[in-house]
């Protein structure tokens, strides 16, 4: 059973996490001031997933409202981006609780704040941000850990939050100071898995802190790379262009199938607008084998440094 604390505020994807639910994942604010942005509760939501859910589905999304279950594990409900519940099932692992509080569930509640939610790693390279966008298992986290071993700083690893300001500049809010890596990435890096805690039920893939190379300012949108894996034996760096741009944001956007579910299409295609409008979508392909997270680096610094000499 979840451990149900004293509530604690968190910062993550640039809001105040309120939570009765230990997440030592997340920067714990210890001067607290400000206004509470989420709240995260535990409380038996098994009478209202009876009342509003048929027998074999496995999510509900009504009105403002996400409602899903993983079995063995708990029931969440995401409401009006401002409040999670969280109701666990009996001897549920904790971890995975977590998991699905700080993946489905924030991917959800941003969407509904309006707010982007990028499947990918962003890095903040001289003052801008870039994200690395794929599908599960194209490399992302291995590849923004690269950049981390070159002197650059983590944004976010698995969820991107992009926002717009006033005058609709992407921007991108940190989420918190954490990597997933598998097991043979960390030997390429010469990293010890003994030091690291096991992703639930994904013995190879670790949680790695990284608090001293995570960078905590917001910093404007730059540029987007979508990782592919491909048969070549080459890598291969390729500019995305026309109406495929949009094909390739609302792919890698996390938890997209929620988007129309939530009626956000034409919000979701505004932005993706914006997102077009203010920096160019490359798509870097990788050889399916072999260990090539360091030469993908190279790359992307040198077409970010032939943009900004073709500027």
């Amino acid at each position: 059973m979840v451990g149900v604390h004293e509530k604690v505020i968190y910062k993550a994807f640039g809001l105040n996490v309120k939570s009765s639910i230990i997440l030592p994942e997340l920067p714990v604010l210890n001067n607290y001031n400000d206004l509470v942005d989420v709240e995260i509760e535990v409380k038996d939501l098994s009478k209202v997933w009876k009342e509003l859910v048929p027998i074999k589905d496995k999510y509900l999304v009504k009105d403002n409202m996400v409602l899903f279950r993983i079995i063995n594990t708990a029931t969440f409900c995401i409401q009006d981006g401002k409040r999670i519940i969280v109701s666990p099932m009996k001897r549920a692992d904790e971890d995975k609780i977590r998991l699905f509080i700080l993946g489905t569930c924030m991917g959800a509640l941003l969407i509904q704040r309006k707010v982007i939610p990028l499947h990918g790693s962003a890095i903040e390279i001289k003052g801008k941000a870039y994200a690395i966008i794929g599908e599960s298992g194209a490399g992302k986290s291995t590849l923004a850990s690269a950049f981390l071993k070159r002197g650059y700083k983590l944004l976010s690893d698995d969820v991107i939050a992009v926002s717009f300001s006033e005058n609709n500049i992407p921007y991108v809010t940190p989420a918190y100071p954490q990597q997933k890596l598998w097991d043979t990435s960390l030997k390429e890096f010469g990293m010890n898995n003994n030091k690291y805690r096991p992703i639930i039920e994904r013995e190879s893939k670790f949680a790695v802190p990284v608090h001293s190379e995570f960078s905590t300012e917001v910093l404007p949108l730059a540029g987007i790379f979508e990782l592919v894996k491909t048969e070549s034996e080459n890598i291969e760096l390729q500019k995305i262009e026309g109406i495929e741009r949009f094909r390739t944001l609302f792919t890698h956007t996390y938890r997209n199938f929620l988007i129309e579910l939530l009626d956000e299409m034409e919000w979701h295609f505004i932005c993706s607008t914006r997102l077009i409008e203010h920096q160019d979508i490359f798509q870097l392909s990788r050889p399916i084998s072999g260990f090539t997270a360091n030469s993908l680096a190279s790359t992307i610094l040198k077409t970010i440094q032939k943009e900004k000499i073709t500027c």
